[in-house]
């Protein structure tokens, strides 16, 4: 059977792949598993059927069979536990990729999100400027034990892995900011993620559904 995600009908990203249904796309095609993708509008995802699967009414979710996912984190795993190519064979190497995943979601996103939100909606407040040195920092310190963990090394472990695809996924949202320039062995790293085959097809499979809603409008 083949799996359905759930993805926006119109990206906020504007076509830049960086909502949610990116890391599943790309998860799919490293390892070369179909998908069908039904796409939502806002409206859609504050009704009953879609709140059902995702309670909080966002995206994406997972239709397989009986069985209903949601969170871009769990999903990945899902797909990375039942299919080869994602997780090492290897025990040990296996558990430490799903701590990478963890640890992308759970330790280096939030600051980066902190700082997302705080440029969308605070911008116009009086302490914005006074606060947004302070939500740099945040993320500098993440970004700091990251990088000399990575080092010189290609990848989180020995090769790529579903916590590879999760780290660059959150690393992928401050590539345009003069953060992650500051890193250069993490600036690589997430160009070494981008420029795989199978980042790129899911880019282009998402880019198309941005490309086709400005075409309705």
């Amino acid at each position: 059977m083949i799996p359905t995600i759930t993805a926006f009908k119109a990206s906020p990203d504007g076509g830049k792949g960086m909502a949610r249904d990116m890391p599943i796309r790309w998860a799919f095609e490293e390892v070369n598993q179909p998908y069908n993708v039904r796409l939502v509008t806002f409206e859609e995802m504050k009704k009953t059927p879609h709140l059902t699967l995702q309670p909080f009414g966002q995206i994406p979710t997972y239709e397989e069979g009986n069985l209903e996912l949601f969170e871009s984190g769990a999903i990945v795993h899902h797909i990375a536990m039942t299919h080869r190519g994602l997780l090492p064979v290897d025990e040990q190497a296996r558990a430490r990729a799903v701590s990478w995943m963890f640890s992308a979601v759970s330790t280096i996103e939030p600051p980066i999100l902190d700082f997302e939100t705080a440029g969308y909606f605070e911008r116009d407040k009086d302490w914005y400027d006074e606060r947004k040195p302070m939500l740099k920092d945040r993320i500098r310190a993440r970004l700091t034990r990251l990088s000399q963990r990575l080092g010189n090394k290609e990848w989180l472990d020995d090769k790529f892995s579903a916590g590879d695809l999760m780290m660059v996924t959150v690393l992928r949202r401050i590539k345009n900011s003069d953060l992650l320039e500051e890193f250069q062995n993490l600036f690589e790293y997430v160009a070494r993620g981008e420029a795989r085959p199978a980042f790129s097809r899911a880019f282009a499979a998402q880019l198309d559904v941005f490309k086709d809603s400005q075409k309705e409008n």
